[in-house]
């Protein structure tokens, strides 16, 4: 997706994305866009079941050995992966051995106009990190670093059950905010806080109309 592509799904997304979303900001170059893929969340969902059928979700494991909590796959060019030889992009799904799945219009279309509404009207994703949060899932603080250029944000989308959102400094040591994330938030980021350390706190049980037991989360990378 080019530059110009990307501009374009930026600005015909306007009435398709929800009118009531809000604004939050979370520091330098950082937002949170309360409600603004509500509208889009059931399309969402539906996409993501059909990238999963494809490329299952599974439980990646760490370079020391660790199983993830979180359940992930992959759409786009490229898919994040986490195994003993470490991490990295790769346009191979492992599980499959054929390409990731094409990253859905509909992925395009958030991912690009979260991130004009948040400052950054070029963003062009080539890589989207899928990952299911059960109860009791969680994400410690890391940072997103395998990509190439940290000049392009990250668009991170919320799908079903509530999440509480860490979002922290430059440093792994610096207290991380607490923050309130729900279904149709997006939180984008970069520039000078491309590289914060953020995660996600435990997950609780509960319900969801669209997802059920589970927390999706669409994280949107310019990987290559």
């Amino acid at each position: 997706m080019t530059q110009n592509d990307a501009a374009l799904f930026a600005v015909g997304a306007a009435q398709w994305l929800s009118a009531s979303s809000s604004r939050t900001s979370l520091g330098r170059d950082a937002v949170q866009l309360k409600g603004f893929a509500t509208a889009a969340a059931p399309e969402l969902t539906a996409a993501i079941k059909s990238v999963a059928a494809v490329s299952p979700f599974r439980h990646m494991v760490t370079p020391g050995g660790w199983p993830m909590s979180v359940e992930m796959t992959n759409c786009g060019d490229v898919g994040w992966l986490t195994d003993a030889t470490g991490y990295r992009y790769d346009s191979l799904d492992p599980d499959t051995g054929g390409r990731w799945p094409a990253m859905p219009e509909s992925f395009l279309r958030v991912a690009t106009a979260a991130a004009a509404a948040a400052g950054f009207p070029s963003f062009a994703p080539d890589a989207c990190l899928i990952n299911r949060y059960a109860p009791g899932a969680r994400l410690s603080l890391h940072q997103d670093k395998d990509e190439r250029d940290f000049s392009h944000p990250i668009v991170s989308v919320s799908l079903g059950l509530p999440a509480v959102f860490l979002w922290g400094g430059s440093k792994r040591a610096d207290k991380p905010r607490i923050v309130a994330l729900h279904s149709g938030d997006v939180v984008v980021w970069g520039a000078a806080s491309r590289l914060n350390f953020h995660g996600v706190k435990a997950l609780s049980d509960g319900n969801h109309p669209l997802t059920g037991t589970f927390r999706l989360n669409l994280t949107f990378r310019h990987a290559l």
